[in-house]
């Protein structure tokens, strides 16, 4: 029944702030036809305002975007150079490296890069 994953919705109380988050800081790919849409992969993050829809704003927590990286230190450091604040150390679980941070609304975001393989 289910066959792909179309889009991933990233709440926001301003629309222009996160889309120059996620465009200049982050550096994701805009989406040409669409002015709230970022690439990352094949993965289409869309900034949405629930207030303009008549929902309550609730920032995305727990479930973070994990991001890849080939290098998480460097992506830290360049992105701490851009003013983006990190939620305590990069985390080692002895399979990866992540980086917890989150945008201008609190959506939860991660830096992640695997270094070994599943078990």
């Amino acid at each position: 029944m289910i066959t792909g994953l179309d889009f991933v919705g990233i709440p926001s109380q301003d629309a222009e702030r996160s889309r120059a988050f996620y465009g200049e800081t982050l550096g994701l790919r805009q989406d040409p036809g669409a002015t709230y849409e970022f690439w990352i992969g094949n993965t289409c993050v869309a900034i949405w305002e629930p207030a303009k829809m008549g929902f309550p704003f609730t920032p995305q927590k727990g479930a973070h975007l994990a991001m890849h990286v080939d290098d998480v230190a460097a992506a830290r450091a360049e992105l701490e150079g851009k003013g983006v604040t990190f939620l305590g150390d990069t985390l080692d679980t002895g399979v990866c490296h992540m980086a917890l941070f989150t945008d201008p609304d609190g959506n939860d975001l991660m830096l992640h890069h695997r270094y070994a393989p599943r078990s």
